[in-house]
């Protein structure tokens, strides 16, 4: 399992902490942690001299009923803004958009009640259309309606743009490249930043 941990420079073990917690694309498969996106944004951080720690909790192939198993023991230690990316894992196996639906809250929920004041993310996912125009639909629509719901920021469809460019993926067709996490980490940034922003203020 990944929990890979940058901190800035200068900064302290009370650095405000924050948390991506998701599948293999937060992992970096196929190009290690120091080239996915998290590692990029912590670098985006570290230009602006900004005190914060990130932690890369990706583990690939995790579902959303694996992040739920797992996301009590990744919120022991302090977190200040959670970035939730799974689901795709559910979406390629076909399983159920209303039980993919439910493990999220359940994750968004135990975020919330631990730390209440915790800014929390999410990123939207779809799927193949090979499964149904209906289950296509559902399982996009699971995105904005919990981030409406409960309030919080919403990442729109996070590899839309690098899942257009045969040239952005792995020959999985599934895994960005160390490019396509550029840009990932372009998208997740100009959401996350005027949080970040916000809090320092």
């Amino acid at each position: 399992m990944s929990l890979f941990a940058f901190q800035n420079a200068g900064a302290q073990d009370s650095a405000p902490n924050i948390l991506f917690f998701g599948d293999s694309i937060t992992a970096g498969y196929g190009i290690g942690e120091n080239n996915a996106f998290p590692a990029l944004i912590n670098k985006k951080i570290d230009s602006l001299d900004w005190n914060y720690t990130v932690q890369n909790g990706g583990l690939s192939g995790e579902t959303s009923a694996g992040g739920l198993r797992r996301i009590d023991w990744m919120i022991q230690n302090k977190v200040d803004v959670f970035i939730l990316e799974l689901g795709g894992n559910d979406g390629l196996r076909g399983i159920s958009a209303e039980s993919t639906r439910k493990n999220l809250q359940q994750i968004i929920d135990k975020v919330r009640k631990k730390y209440p004041r915790s800014s929390i993310l999410i990123t939207g996912m779809q799927v193949p259309p090979n499964l149904g125009s209906e289950y296509t639909q559902n399982f996009k629509d699971i995105y904005p309606s919990l981030a409406e719901e409960n309030d919080i920021s919403l990442i729109p469809l996070l590899l839309d743009d690098v899942g257009r460019e045969s040239a952005l993926m792995q020959a999985d067709g599934i895994h960005p490249t160390a490019e396509g996490h550029q840009l990932i980490a372009n998208k997740i940034w100009d959401t996350l930043k005027p949080i970040l922003k916000e809090q320092k203020n």
